[in-house]
């Protein structure tokens, strides 16, 4: 018996590339070049054609470390419309019941514009595993599907416009990521644990060194504290700039000076501030550095400013 299921609000994701139509479209109908920039599938593969029957292809997906799903899809048809646009359909399903994902359909528009080529997609599709599937998809699964097909989009972008790429453009956005978030947490916990939670003495006697009664020094590591948390927070939301990284850099020899003319012992401890201003230092100069040239989910548009062709009764 099939599952009861419900449809979603459609995905919708458009971006505009300064590419010719062929090259793009070339870009995205080839199954090798296609799978090269779109982080939703590991990999496609054509099937034999049969005469009068729909191309098929067959993809794979890996959700997370060694869990793999696998579907199939079939081209509704590849259309040049009379005034220069080109559409192309499909509809997919997968037989795997650990699939969140029943079956679904969607397309893909290409229209041309002064600027490049307005790429853009919208699809839908139904969900298994009942009332938990619709809150699992709601909550999570479409947001984030949603999400994986604008940061491709923007991949795509970068590969013809700029010649980026996909493989480097992934490699530059997981080094961004990761030193982001190194430095996130970096500053949040030194924010949090040694300043707001604990008050440390070591923190407090750096400040006493300098020449602050031991209340006022506790109130002053309480704010230095507060203002790290801020600005990991600064960080976190402002990644795409170059302000945090530039800050973070010049703070590390401030922090190194003042800690030595406080207690010129500190700088031999064991994770003392220059060993952690070094370490510092250098991921926000990776930030820095690989802050250009990366996918971002948030560049290509998430909704209609048109009226765009429904997805239509899915299979």
């Amino acid at each position: 018996m099939r599952n009861r299921v419900r449809r979603g609000r459609p995905i919708y994701v458009e971006t505009t590339i300064r590419t010719s139509l062929d090259t793009l479209w070339n870009a995205t109908q080839d199954p090798d070049q296609h799978q090269r920039w779109d982080v939703r599938f590991d990999s496609i593969t054509s099937l034999p054609t049969i005469d009068g029957e729909p191309q098929r292809f067959t993809y794979a997906s890996t959700a997370v470390p060694g869990f793999t799903l696998a579907g199939t899809g079939e081209s509704l048809g590849e259309r040049d419309r009379p005034d220069g646009t080109r559409w192309s359909g499909l509809k997919f399903w997968a037989e795997d019941r650990r699939s969140l994902v029943d079956r679904g359909a969607g397309y893909w528009r290409y229209v041309p514009t002064d600027d490049g080529v307005r790429f853009l997609t919208r699809f839908d599709y139904r969900v298994r595993w009942g009332s938990w599937g619709e809150l699992i998809d709601r909550v999570l699964f479409r947001p984030v599907f949603g999400w994986a097909t604008a940061w491709s989009f923007d991949r795509l972008r970068l590969w013809l416009e700029d010649g980026v790429p996909p493989e480097q453009s992934r490699q530059l956005a997981v080094a961004h990521a990761t030193a982001v978030a190194g430095l996130v947490g970096v500053f949040t916990y030194q924010g949090i644990v040694p300043k707001l939670w604990k008050v440390d003495r070591d923190e407090v006697s750096i400040w006493q060194g300098l020449g602050l009664s031991p209340g006022p020094a506790r109130n002053v590591v309480r704010a230095v504290g507060a203002l790290e948390v801020g600005f990991a927070a600064a960080t976190a939301v402002r990644s795409g700039e170059r302000w945090p990284f530039v800050v973070a850099i010049a703070a590390m020899p401030a922090l190194g000076i003042g800690a030595s003319v406080a207690d010129r012992s500190s700088l031999t401890r064991a994770f003392n501030p220059s060993s952690l201003g070094l370490a510092v230092g250098a991921l926000a100069g990776i930030a820095l550095a690989t802050r250009r040239n990366r996918p971002s989910g948030r560049r290509p548009r998430r909704s209609a400013p048109d009226l765009q062709p429904d997805v239509g009764d899915l299979p």
